[in-house]
């Protein structure tokens, strides 16, 4: 059995967290643009729990990078971890259509257990099993 963590020791990790994240949203105010800066950001909401600010930034960034499939996959997770599972396919769905390949890890990604419940991921897992078919091929 492994031992929890003391309460205060939980309870300062959050504190830290808000910290920081409060940090990284006044640098925001300077510079809306930082890319880096918004992922990293992102990584905090998420340890957070705040799944919808996650979810927020994650659409900023797909603004600012909309062909970049990874950040589709990001914001696929955001969507599913937000409840949000109709458009998190949708978006899983257009990673894959932008390249994304790595097949193994959507279908062992944790954060993803939700969606692959929805009766929307089955057809979206016929595509994957293509996908990574193809790429054995090529």
């Amino acid at each position: 059995m492994v031992p929890k963590k003391p309460r205060n020791v939980r309870r300062n990790k959050g504190r830290e967290l808000d910290v920081q994240i409060d940090f990284f949203e006044r640098l925001l105010q300077r510079d809306p643009d930082w890319v880096d800066l918004l992922e990293v950001l992102a990584d905090a909401y998420t340890h957070r729990g705040r799944a919808e600010d996650c979810v927020k930034v994650d659409e900023r960034l797909q603004e600012l990078c909309p062909g970049d499939a990874e950040v589709k996959i990001n914001l696929a997770i955001s969507l599913t971890v937000a409840g949000q599972l109709d458009r998190a396919l949708m978006e899983l769905d257009r990673a894959l259509d932008m390249g994304y390949r790595d097949i193994r890890w959507l279908s062992r990604n944790p954060d993803l257990a939700q969606l692959r419940k929805h009766p929307g991921y089955k057809l979206l897992r016929a595509k994957m099993k293509s996908v990574k078919a193809s790429s054995a091929k090529g």
